[in-house]
């Protein structure tokens, strides 16, 4: 038999969400239908997937709270910070994902999730205005202003842990800038100098919940802990940090089906995404230092999977190209066409088509959920920096640039790291390549 050599996840767990929109109020109430007995928590992997472990005679399939311990559902407490005052309720209602109802029979606790006032700029998304927001001297003073909400929801609900989610919108691009992000002492020195255009206040949100003890989750594709100032914050107050960029349809897409491209020794001349979606987050993304972040997000993944100069006659010279489209009629249900252009035997070509119709927040809402309790689970079992084994829920995934690391993009082998992580911290033998 194993052992575990993961704490327990004793007591309450806080999940303190940035951004109240459509992605965390779908989170939230999912969860609470969940806990009643009144929805099913499916695209869940902690709630669903079985992993093997062992082999031979001792071979036996477990979910993951059999095999590591991880926080109960009826653990959660739920808090947040939102540009907007609405509550959770509010929030869900005006977001028109999900039917009302499907969101009154928690309507109570709905209700108690009041936003705390956003630590925000408003020149990092200029389409956004809600006037729920902090009133800062500098970017330290934001940093501390999030600090002291953490502990102050940390005493008023009494939860013995706390896991920080970002699911507020897309900020504009950050260039990595290495005399600012290169270091510890370089971050905190821009902070109190208040340099607003090199520290973004996602990077605050980050920096507060490290230094408080505090998992942080990275789920748009911002640059914020995609940093050695951050990696080593992160190693000195040993909490994990997960990035970035929730990893939902057109992307999840692209890191399965590209592999099937990859695996068969096919070629590819061109592959076209282009996406219309319409809600707060298309909204955002309709300005174009905003899409600049995302583009380089999702343009990342397909390069790592089918790499010409490991097949110089397969995939030298092919054509990547992503669009994001605003266009408010279709709200949280996204379109994601795929158009890919391959070659196949003597060079003569072929065309796939995917059409993927998604619910974004109903695809992101399970991955908040994996994100949240495995990144409790990490920090429980003392690990702490990027947690590359979180790589299959991201669309970019983290990784150590500095270094030349190439970030796994290939679904399968990011199950593999996950998998395997898994077995890890439950005692059991990784027992999966990942080549």
């Amino acid at each position: 038999m194993s052992k575990s050599n993961v704490k327990p996840a004793e007591g309450k767990l806080g999940v303190l969400v940035v951004g109240l929109g459509a992605v965390s109020s779908t989170f939230m109430t999912g969860v609470l239908m969940a806990r009643k007995g009144l929805a099913k928590p499916v695209g869940s992997m902690t709630q669903y997937d079985k992993i093997r472990v062992g082999k031979g005679a001792d071979k036996k399939y477990l979910k993951y709270n059999e095999i590591v311990p991880i926080a109960d559902l009826n653990d959660i407490v739920f808090g947040a910070w939102d540009v907007y005052p609405a509550n959770a309720y509010e929030s869900a209602i005006n977001c028109e994902v999900l039917k009302e109802k499907d969101i009154n029979p928690v309507k109570d606790e709905l209700e108690k999730i009041v936003p705390m006032k956003a630590a925000f700029d408003h020149n990092y998304a200029k389409r956004l205005d809600g006037d729920n927001v902090k009133t800062v001297k500098d970017r330290w003073d934001m940093t501390e202003q999030i600090r002291e909400d953490i502990r102050r929801f940390k005493k008023e609900t009494g939860v013995d842990r706390v896991v920080v989610l970002w699911a507020a919108s897309t900020e504009v691009y950050v260039p990595v800038d290495e005399k600012v992000h290169g270091s510890l002492a370089a971050l905190e020195a821009a902070m109190k100098a208040d340099d607003k255009e090199h520290i973004a206040p996602s990077m605050c949100y980050a920096y507060a919940a490290l230094k408080e003890g505090a998992p942080f989750i990275m789920g748009a594709p911002n640059t914020t802990v995609d940093i050695p100032a951050m990696w080593e914050l992160s190693e000195q107050t040993g909490m994990p940090i997960a990035g970035k960029d929730f990893k939902t349809g057109q992307t999840l897409v692209k890191s399965g089906f590209a592999p099937i491209i990859g695996t068969r020794c096919l070629g590819l001349s061109g592959w076209f995404s282009t996406n219309i979606l319409g809600n707060r987050d298309g909204l955002v993304l309709d300005e174009p230092a905003n899409f600049r972040t995302k583009e380089v997000s999702k343009l990342s993944t397909l390069e790592s999977i089918l790499v010409p100069e490991e097949q110089p006659d397969l995939y030298t010279d092919y054509y990547h190209k992503v669009r994001i489209n605003y266009y408010p009629p279709r709200n949280d249900n996204k379109e994601g066409w795929d158009n890919i252009d391959i070659f196949g035997w003597m060079g003569y070509p072929m065309q796939i088509k995917i059409n993927f119709l998604c619910r974004d927040s109903i695809l992101a809402a399970p991955l908040c959920l994996d994100l949240v309790l495995l990144s409790d689970l990490a920090a429980r079992a003392g690990r702490h920096g990027i947690q590359r084994f979180l790589s299959f829920f991201l669309k970019s995934p983290m990784h150590d640039y500095t270094k030349g690391e190439v970030p796994v993009n290939h679904l399968f082998q990011q199950y593999v790291m996950l998998k395997n992580a898994l077995r890890e911290m439950g005692g059991y033998e990784a027992d999966e390549e990942i080549d």
